[in-house]
């Protein structure tokens, strides 16, 4: 069984969509939003989705873990509320969870976007080699992980960004797992910053990260 846990601010525009989307596969158990507080109706829309609301302080990876905490299945699906599962989205899931091997890995989606322009399909590309070279997934591609392991590596940190880099280095090498179906999530940030500043400034506060800044400094950069 699986909980999806979804971070929301002022998400009213995409998130009725992503719920009706899981909603249906019959593995689900229950779909937790965790709110950052929003104003424009956004938890209204989760219950209305019958999905469960958690209200937590503003911060995806405060979100997360408020999220994570009040969780009841044995697995876990983190997901944004701009991104949509693909085709064949649930079996995979399901092969990926039934697998006894998979208990302390972690498996992602492969990241695309609602865009058909070239500059969507080189990010992808881009993504793509960075989640199987350095194994450095996109939040927007989810994350499966067993609840146990999620707990037993300490869940997300309350951080202002750079949450899903901090879980995955500590997952350790070659624990990610790319499954074979899709997670198409909206481009309207690139439509908007641009699909080269965006990603440069991405890669920009991934660097500081790495080199050990501290994220609410970086986060001034994001």
């Amino acid at each position: 069984m699986l909980s999806i846990i979804i971070p929301t601010l002022n998400a009213a525009g995409t998130l009725e969509r992503t719920l009706k989307t899981v909603a249906p596969a019959d593995f689900v158990l229950e779909m937790i939003v965790a709110d950052g507080v929003s104003t424009d109706g956004t938890p209204d829309i989760a219950r209305a989705n019958a999905a469960k609301v958690v209200t937590a302080a503003t911060g995806r990876g405060q979100q997360l873990a408020a999220g994570a905490a009040t969780a009841l299945a044995p697995w876990l699906l983190f997901l944004h509320a701009d991104t949509v599962p693909g085709e064949g989205w649930a079996d995979a899931v399901k092969r990926f969870i039934a697998d006894p091997n998979n208990a302390d890995r972690a498996a992602v989606f492969r990241f695309r976007l609602d865009d058909d322009t070239a500059a969507a399909r080189r990010l992808e590309g881009l993504v793509d080699w960075r989640t199987r070279n350095m194994e450095l997934p996109y939040g927007d591609q989810g994350l499966l992980i067993a609840k146990a392991h999620y707990d037993r590596i300490g869940g997300f940190k309350p951080m202002p960004l750079m949450e899903d880099v901090d879980l995955v280095r500590r997952l350790g090498r070659n624990r990610i797992t790319v499954l074979a179906a899709d997670a198409i999530t909206s481009a309207e940030k690139y439509r908007k910053h641009g699909y080269l500043l965006r990603p440069a400034r991405n890669a920009l506060c991934l660097g500081l990260y790495l080199l050990g800044l501290p994220p609410k400094l970086i986060a001034k950069f994001y």
